[in-house]
């Protein structure tokens, strides 16, 4: 490894101990007890503040969010919640909304400025909006490389099999930088589980990618269409290489079906991305969790056409993901915490992710004396640091 160019002193890591962190290249190159001399580099003392993983956005759309634009009320569904009539609602906005670079840009620096080092974005690519979408964002994650990583899903938002040239557009979608490919509601939406599915899959296996599906169908129907994503990723050999997003319907089941499900989705190393919605059931975490399944976050939406709430900060994100799951106690609350940092970074299948000597030198400082007290109060001074650069302090990107 390169020679340390910087040393992060007096940092405090999850364990209790007071740590140096030397940085060179942009990773971690050591870890010593704090107090030892930092000897002739640069050295910034962090005093004893708690030192963690940068968050992980699992899931959010940057193309979609009107974030930093002008406020547009929320239009509510005819008759209850409506994916269809959501998506209706969404192109009527978009239409007279800021440019959408404009608006990622807005977005992004809000999450960054959160502690978000690692994203994932779906954006919209069907034949509505054809590749136009994924042009932009593209663009705008090169100009924000050096402050994110992001990866992007090519996401069927007006369905697969009900817009014409939808599978074609998603297979070159891969071609023009898309990273992953994404699918939704195939029962509900497209009305034909298989084809959707075989669409996906099909598109994954022969381009090499990982798939993220989204998944709102309710009760039965949705453990049904889990049941079947399970089977194919089971029979293709991808393991850890799918997720299905939201996935409401594993929080309608009875315990010993949901336990049952668990188990299932763990055999066949599917990953289950919740933001715990406050109006709809949600996964189970700490079943899922136990059984071994692999549970992140995102924000989701954030001030789009679905709802006005979000604020980009993945540790509120483990607070409301704790105070929704009932965990009270300290384990319970380091849960919330790893669902939005590690298990993020397992699910994203991130490369050298954590606090340790070899990974990237992204972390984040929080003005708290250890985890559990960091999800409950959601400290806010925050210094977010990407490749041992400062990219982020008080709330607002550095550049």
């Amino acid at each position: 490894m390169a020679d340390i160019e910087t040393v992060f002193t007096n940092a405090r890591l999850p364990d209790g101990s007071l740590k140096n962190i030397g940085v060179a290249a942009g990773r971690i190159a050591s870890l010593e007890p704090a107090g030892k001399a930092a000897g002739p580099v640069e050295a910034v003392d962090l005093e004893g503040a708690l030192v963690v993983p940068g968050f992980v956005e699992g899931h959010i759309h940057l193309d979609t969010s009107f974030y930093g634009d002008a406020w547009i009320p929320h239009k509510p569904c005819t008759n209850g919640f409506d994916v269809h009539q959501r998506v209706a609602f969404q192109a009527e906005n978009m239409a007279q909304a800021a440019p959408m670079a404009e608006r990622a840009r807005n977005q992004l620096d809000l999450c960054i400025a959160n502690g978000a080092t690692a994203m994932r974005s779906h954006v919209m690519v069907d034949g509505s909006v054809g590749l136009r979408s994924l042009e932009t964002i593209l663009k705008v994650r090169e100009e924000y490389r050096d402050l994110i990583d992001i990866q992007l899903v090519a996401f069927p938002q007006s369905g697969i099999l009900k817009s014409p040239g939808t599978p074609e557009l998603l297979d070159a979608a891969i071609g023009l930088g898309a990273d992953l490919i994404g699918g939704l509601d195939p029962a509900s939406f497209d009305r034909d589980v298989t084809a959707h599915l075989a669409v996906v899959f099909g598109i994954a296996e022969k381009r090499g990618v990982d798939i993220d599906i989204h998944l709102h169908d309710a009760g039965t129907l949705g453990l049904f269409t889990i049941e079947e994503i399970c089977a194919r990723t089971s029979a293709l050999g991808m393991d850890g290489h799918v997720t299905v997003s939201h996935a409401y319907g594993l929080g309608d089941l009875a315990p010993d079906a949901a336990r049952k499900v668990a188990d299932l989705i763990a055999a066949s190393g599917v990953s289950i991305m919740t933001n715990a919605p406050g109006n709809h059931n949600f996964p189970p975490v700490a079943l899922l969790r136990k059984a071994g399944v692999t549970v992140f976050s995102g924000s989701d939406n954030i001030r789009d056409s679905w709802w006005p709430y979000g604020d980009g900060d993945m540790l509120r994100r483990a607070e409301i993901i704790g105070y929704r799951s009932g965990f009270y106690n300290d384990d319970e609350l380091t849960a919330a915490f790893d669902v939005v940092t590690a298990a993020g970074a397992k699910a994203l299948r991130l490369e050298g992710y954590g606090l340790e000597i070899g990974a990237k030198a992204d972390f984040v400082t929080l003005e708290a004396p250890h985890i559990p007290q960091a999800v409950v109060s959601v400290p806010k001074n925050r210094k977010v640091f990407k490749a041992g650069r400062l990219v982020a302090q008080g709330g607002a990107v550095i550049r």
